[in-house]
């Protein structure tokens, strides 16, 4: 009994020496196996950025190739489609398409109207231009006299789907439009009579209020509506040959279909009509 004592320690000794040996060589396999796998993956995946098209993926679904490479489309397609959509002309646009179509995104069946007009002065004798700035027919909740003379062809005026009737602006669409309107005045001091009731006319002239306004007229209300005004009451200088003066305004206004702009004037005889000083217009926004 006692000699089986040492040779029990000794076979003990020797099992837990082998067992470690098994482990061992266990770890040092799975270890090889693993690094081996982790090679050919990285090797898959470098061959499928090298020699892989990304419009030609026949790769079976699952396979390490045919994931890294709709992974990297799809993250380029994100990354182009956020920075350029925005950016890009619609030439670009168009051959862009071709390869990648997500990134269109702007429906070509209904493009933006461009719907705009601007018209200018036109001269015309005197007595017509009188006889063109009568008051309108709504009396008093007009104020002054309609400029009906302006010009939509010539020189720098110009019509976009938009008619110019009776000197007034034919709306063709609903939308937010941008109005403006620009009346020059020049005031040319009567040489008649400088006493009496003539001289006390004078006086009054020389201080009378120079006012424009900008109406549209739509067909569910029967009086014009006023869209902007613009006064100032100047004193003309008493010794020049003539005085001068402009007036500007412009908003953003929403109209209708059919609705009519025109612009109207205290003193319509004293408007200098030249494109470059007198104009009026309108453009569709959005």
């Amino acid at each position: 009994m006692t000699g089986s004592g040492p040779k029990l320690g000794v076979l003990l000794l020797l099992a837990v020496l082998l067992q470690t040996v098994v482990v061992t060589i266990t770890v040092l396999h799975f270890t090889t196996a693993l690094n081996s796998m982790k090679e050919t993956f990285a090797r898959s995946s470098v061959s499928c950025l090298t020699g892989g098209d990304l419009q030609s993926i026949t790769a079976v679904r699952g396979d390490p190739c045919w994931q890294v490479t709709q992974q990297l489309h799809l993250l380029i397609e994100k990354s182009l489609s956020q920075r350029y959509q925005k950016q890009i002309s619609s030439v670009v646009r168009d051959e862009v398409s071709r390869v990648l179509p997500s990134l269109v995104m702007v429906d070509r069946a209904s493009p933006h109207p461009k719907v705009a007009a601007h018209v200018t002065g036109s001269f015309v004798p005197k007595l017509e231009r009188e006889a063109g700035g009568a008051p309108v027919s709504a009396g008093r909740r007009v104020q002054g006299q309609k400029i009906s003379w302006w010009e939509g062809q010539k020189g720098l005026a110009f019509l976009q789907d938009v008619q110019l009737v009776d000197g007034e602006l034919v709306v063709p669409l609903p939308g937010l439009y941008y109005v403006y309107a620009q009346t020059y005045f020049r005031h040319t001091p009567s040489l008649e009579g400088e006493e009496g009731e003539e001289g006390e006319e004078g006086e009054e002239d020389r201080g009378r209020p120079l006012l424009q306004y900008v109406y549209k007229k739509v067909s569910s209300y029967p009086v014009p509506i006023l869209l902007m005004k613009t006064s100032r009451t100047s004193c003309w200088s008493r010794g020049s040959e003539f005085s001068l003066y402009s007036a500007h305004q412009g908003g953003l206004f929403p109209l209708g279909a059919g609705d009519r702009l025109f612009v109207t004037v205290t003193n319509a005889s004293a408007v200098d009509m030249d494109e470059k000083s007198s104009f009026f217009g309108a453009f569709l926004i959005s």
